[in-house]
């Protein structure tokens, strides 16, 4: 486990704590689950920086005063970093990794996502993948676990783990450590690239047990578990209601900016 490069003191671990409604526990099994389902509950996804031009980076102390302070969102670089920072001091051994999304096509190996150590066991606790897994997932071949309604399996095979979600391979991932520096490389290209999914449209996820909540674009989606979904397009004066109706809200001016996107 490294721990020096991530300055993971820069996270104010009581003002955390209660921007997602939980209480300091010892680690365990039950207090990671209620850990990450609160986190996954209370902290959109979304990219509105990104798409306003204005993102500040993924250092601990911008990233915990956005989503902790602003009480905004953000994307896997801040949603994980904080996360895993937060474990830390905590008490928990995290591993910090690298997933290459849609194994099959393939996308890039870009996305941050976490391994936890407990009891002698792993553990897959993604909080930043588009608010998609609500509980923690045994590294364990073949093992299945609902998330919100939504059945995923993790599977192995030589040396690459995947995420299914039904016959859908979401990421793979090996058990690789990254490093900070790699993260802000991920990061460059997910913020400014023309061919990134965040630079060219609004992309808002959030997530509760049976229900699904996404934003591409000019879309809402609204998605029930057994394939039921429901689609509107937003009009320009229904974003700031639909942003608040997530759980993010805007500055006059960002609003304002983001209005001009549309």
């Amino acid at each position: 486990m490294t721990t020096g490069e991530w300055d993971i003191d820069a996270v104010d671990l009581d003002a955390y704590l209660a921007r997602i409604g939980q209480e300091r526990r010892a680690p365990s099994e039950g207090a990671l689950r209620d850990l990450m389902r609160a986190h996954v509950q209370a902290i959109p996804f979304e990219n509105v920086d990104v798409v306003l031009g204005q993102h500040q980076g993924i250092s601990l102390d911008v990233v915990s005063a956005k989503l902790v302070g602003r009480r905004r969102g953000g994307y896997c670089y801040e949603q994980s970093g904080l996360f895993a920072a937060v474990l830390e001091r905590l008490g928990y051994p995290v591993r910090r990794l690298a997933a290459r999304v849609q194994p099959r096509r393939p996308g890039p190996a870009t996305h941050m996502t976490l391994v936890v150590e407990l009891d002698e066991r792993e553990f897959l606790a993604d909080v930043g993948f588009g608010a998609g897994i609500l509980a923690p997932m045994p590294l364990v071949d073949g093992h299945e676990v609902d998330q919100a309604g939504w059945p995923h399996r993790l599977t192995h095979h030589d040396g690459r783990w995947t995420l299914r979600k039904g016959d859908d391979d979401l990421f793979e991932f090996r058990l690789d450590e990254m490093h900070r520096v790699d993260y802000e490389v991920y990061h460059h290209y997910a913020s400014t690239h023309p061919k990134s999914p965040f630079t060219g449209r609004l992309v808002i996820m959030t997530l509760e047990p049976g229900i699904s909540r996404q934003v591409l674009g000019r879309e809402l989606t609204v998605e029930k578990p057994g394939g039921h979904r429901e689609t509107t397009t937003i009009a320009p004066d229904e974003l700031d209601a639909t942003l608040k109706d997530l759980g993010i809200e805007l500055t006059p001016d960002e609003l304002s900016r983001l209005r001009e996107t549309y």
